[in-house]
């Protein structure tokens, strides 16, 4: 579109329909302040949801996020959490009970940070437009094409109307809109942006195109899936501040404590049950959060021990009375009092029920390997970095620090395939088609490194279409097969028994991270590469792998912009803003963002 919707050229006068939501700075503090919006709320009231093999994955959750609050929503990986989200956002449809809200309503979705088709930031932008700017947009797009194909007086007809629906819906002041948010996200304006491809963009260009359009737009409720993944340090305290200071009301998924604690006043879990998850609301923020669920769980466990006691007395009471009314009618109307006391107490059913507890187990066990794991030497990165030299020794847990766009994923993924010039033992323990990596200078893996490596994508080609049993069943050259009932046992070590006949790209992001860190422990690793391991597991799931790398019998290398899960680690390794790459004997979380030519 050349004319009109991404392609108009931005300084006419705009129509003032479409109105984003003003900010100005605060001369002595530097804060944003946001524009008053109208009251906003949104209400989930028994909302019942069954997976297509007839399972529910949602019991009756009910909750209501009023005007202006900051609700994390959290649970374990599989719970519902993003199809939650995609009913409240009318992407799916529920089973049972109802959503409401006032005011307009802007989403991101969890695939944002890992687009990689032939969209470009125009249409990135557009897919979190108002839907009137979103048709009329469509509507100018397909009558130029029309007009390209044949102009002729119906079609120049067309066109002229698409033009001014375009205006009426403000369509001058959206790319008004649009050239703000691409110079605050991508430090270049719209006219220049407009046409590159999303998937020339880092996942966390992506996320912050879209979360600077949400937060500046006018939709007064937000719904945002995992906005902090793909974000390095910088960009989740830009985050934070943004959350904490919007006027608006917010709903986010999220499972960095950090985050969490910085913005939520409002804590919505989904609490795992046997017929589908329930929701339990936290009236407070996260420092009161584990201790109010403690709480929670020793009441509701007294409650159901006291159901189960007057229970197990209601019965012996009716057994009794049967007994004496059968040598004494008088004692009949007694019995049958009991027996309507009984069915009555057993038709109203117990308390609710504690949570299910999680219990995932990893058991990465590593080997023994040459001393030296990794050397570099003058290894630069093609455009990215400048030569560094380093050496990383067996047992070393060494994290890779910096911004975004510095390189990393692409020094990660260098090694993954075997580094400079693998040797046959030091190929990848995955059957991964990865794309090469320019550079200059050595990385030489050690004597017995077999390089696992974790995906932030998760982007798994040999996975797609196949449940998990089957890939277990199926095994590969670096891992055994195995039967039903042994895949099950680890599955369920991984808490994935439950999603065993799910296909893997039906999984949630979390459910795929446990089961990518299950792949590496059958296959015999003894260097991880772990890229933004924690990003999609939930909290406890994030513990146990934490637990696991400092069991590892290897050598840990990880990509993480996870400010409680570098705590772990012995070494960083710092990829600069200026192309330098330096080590540290702590985490450095202030590196500005990568400035090169766009």
């Amino acid at each position: 579109m050349r004319n009109g919707g991404c392609g108009r050229q931005i300084g006419a006068q705009p129509s003032w329909v479409f109105r984003p939501c003003p900010r100005k700075s605060v001369a002595a503090t530097g804060a944003r302040q946001v524009a008053w919006i109208p009251v906003a709320h949104l209400d989930i009231a028994d909302l019942d949801y069954f997976l297509p093999d007839g399972r529910q994955l949602l019991d009756g959750v009910s909750f209501r996020i009023g005007d202006g609050v900051k609700a994390a929503l959290i649970g374990p990986n599989g719970t519902g959490k993003t199809t939650l989200l995609g009913i409240i956002a009318g992407d799916l449809t529920a089973d049972g009970g109802a959503v409401t809200r006032s005011g307009p309503l802007g989403v991101m979705r969890q695939f944002i940070g890992q687009i990689n088709d032939e969209s470009t930031v125009c249409d990135l932008l557009l897919s979190v437009a108002p839907q009137p700017v979103r048709a009329a947009a469509h509507a100018l797009d397909a009558s130029e094409n029309a007009l390209i194909e044949r102009d002729e007086e119906p079609t120049q007809l067309a066109y002229s109307q698409a033009l001014a629906d375009w205006v009426d819906v403000g369509g001058y002041e959206v790319e008004a809109f649009w050239d703000v948010v691409t110079t605050a996200a991508l430090g270049i304006g719209f006219d220049r942006a407009k046409w590159r491809p999303v998937r020339s963009l880092s996942g966390g260009e992506q996320k912050r195109l879209i979360l600077e359009a949400l937060f500046a737009g006018p939709d007064e409720v937000l719904l945002l899936d995992e906005p902090d993944n793909y974000l390095d340090v910088p960009g989740k305290q830009w985050l934070e501040r943004m959350i904490a200071e919007s006027a608006k009301s917010v709903l986010f998924v999220s499972h960095d404590r950090e985050l969490i604690a910085n913005t939520a006043t409002r804590i919505v879990t989904l609490e795992p049950g046997v017929s589908g998850a329930t929701a339990w609301i936290h009236g407070g923020g996260f420092a009161s959060y584990q201790q109010a669920r403690e709480e929670r769980n020793t009441r509701l466990a007294e409650l159901r021990r006291r159901w189960d006691e007057e229970l197990a007395k209601l019965r012996a009471l009716v057994l009794r009375l049967r007994e004496k009314a059968k040598f004494n009618d008088g004692m009949a109307a007694r019995y049958h009092a009991a027996q309507t006391r009984l069915a009555k107490f057993e038709a109203a059913g117990p308390p609710q029920a504690v949570p299910l507890r999680q219990n995932v187990s990893v058991r990465l066990r590593g080997g023994r390997t040459g001393k030296r794991a990794l050397v570099c030497t003058g290894l630069e990165l093609t455009g990215l970095m400048r030569p560094f030299d380093a050496e990383i020794w067996y047992g070393d847990r060494v994290a890779v620090l910096g911004a975004n766009g510095s390189g990393k994923s692409h020094f990660l993924r260098l090694l993954a395939a075997g580094g400079s010039d693998p040797e046959i033992e030091q190929r990848p323990v995955q059957d991964l088609e990865l794309m090469p990596v320019p550079h200059t200078g050595n990385a030489v893996l050690g004597a017995r490194v077999r390089p696992g490596y974790f995906a932030q994508t998760h982007f798994r080609p040999d996975l797609v279409g196949n449940t998990l049993l089957e890939i277990l069943h199926a095994g590969n050259e670096h891992r055994d097969g195995m039967g039903r009932e042994t895949a099950s046992r680890v599955l369920d070590r991984y808490g994935l028994a439950r999603a065993a006949e799910q296909r893997y790209d039906d999984l949630s992001g979390g459910q795929q991270a446990r089961l990518q860190i299950l792949l590496l422990e059958l296959s015999g690793v003894t260097m991880l590469l772990l890229d933004e391991p924690t990003d999609n597991l939930d909290l406890h799931s994030a513990d146990a792998l934490e637990q696991a790398i400092a069991e590892f019998a290897g050598t840990v290398i990880a990509v993480t912009h996870d400010r409680w899960f570098a705590r772990g680690f012995d070494r960083f390794l710092v990829f600069g803003s200026d192309g330098d790459v330096y080590e540290t004997d702590t985490p450095v979380w202030d590196e500005g963002r990568v400035r090169r030519a766009r």
